[in-house]
């Protein structure tokens, strides 16, 4: 693991940073480039702009590790108002939620009595719920949770992460049983027991699951097969295996972080590809931010851009 990636994921971390760094006027100046507020109103603004260029949305609400009883039911109420309201607004935005955020180092059942709730609410309005993975010490408990949610509303997806070893025997699984996929390389800080420590590596095996997401095989089951990445030759070798395959750039899609690669999400979407845009809000966003910083060196040199060009 790079020194640049660990130091920032020691950051992500650090509660004195979250309560200090975060006050710091050019701090907040650079997060604005990744998120366009901090309310639910600032994400649906964005929403309905990224509307008129051909591109759909996922709303998610910053946080992770509730343990108080009451924000959790908070954070669910307001995860099924926003349900509601993408319906009213006629948009094409889904839902994104941590378990941990619906209680889950609480309560486990409790969390799935949150979650099961978004997942009714969504089903009624014809929306898609994903679940985002957190830490490879969460993955058991979220895949377990998200194929006992599935067995009662199809539309459910969750996210994979590339850089664990685990991943492609759960991809396999999952896609078997209809649940939809979010691939992404991943944002945590993991041992090397559990994850590739090299880039390299991580990109070849997200290489390798993608191609094995788009197998007519994987595919059969109902599947919803998704990219998460900013990564151009990445993508671009994406699109020319499903072109190989005969996979129609309608049968897969990518998810890429509002703010970042904006014109290569354009030149995607005019290009015929089915693309989504990740929308995060919130106070609750220096880990997260620290965490996209993590994910790639070139992030730095755009915030840096961004603050100084």
């Amino acid at each position: 693991m790079s020194v640049g990636r660990t130091i920032f994921l020691k950051a992500s971390d650090s509660q004195w940073l979250r309560e200090h760094g975060t006050k710091a006027p050019f701090v907040r100046r650079a997060v604005s480039k990744f998120m366009p507020g901090e309310s639910f109103d600032d994400m649906l603004v964005a929403a309905k702009a990224m509307a008129g260029d051909g591109v759909s949305a996922v709303f998610t609400r910053l946080g992770e590790n509730v343990r108080d009883l009451a924000e959790a039911d908070a954070v669910a109420r307001h995860y099924v108002d926003g349900i509601d309201r993408i319906k009213q607004a006629r948009l094409a935005c889904e839902p994104s939620i941590k378990l941990t955020q619906l209680g889950l180092d609480i309560d486990r059942e409790l969390a799935y009595g949150h979650l099961r709730a978004l997942a009714s609410r969504a089903h009624q309005t014809g929306n898609y719920l994903w679940i985002d993975m957190e830490q490879s010490s969460y993955v058991d408990v979220t895949l377990d949770l998200t194929r006992r949610l599935r067995q009662e509303f199809p539309r459910v997806g969750v996210c994979l992460q590339a850089y664990l070893f685990r991943t492609r025997e759960d991809l396999v699984d999952l896609m078997g049983r209809g649940i939809g996929i979010r691939l992404v390389k991943g944002a945590y800080n993991e041992p090397p027991a559990v994850a590739f420590p090299k880039k390299s590596e991580v990109d070849a095996n997200y290489l390798a699951l993608a191609q094995t997401m788009l197998d007519a095989g994987s595919r059969a089951g109902g599947a919803r097969p998704v990219f998460g990445t900013h990564d151009v030759p990445l993508i671009e070798a994406i699109r020319r295996h499903a072109g190989a395959a005969g996979v129609a750039p309608i049968e897969y899609e990518f998810h890429m972080l509002y703010g970042i690669q904006k014109a290569a999400q354009l030149r995607l979407a005019h290009d015929g590809a089915l693309v989504r845009v990740l929308i995060a809000y919130g106070a609750y966003w220096f880990p997260w931010y620290m965490r996209r910083l993590a994910e790639r060196p070139a992030n730095v040199w755009f915030v840096a851009k961004s603050l100084f060009g």
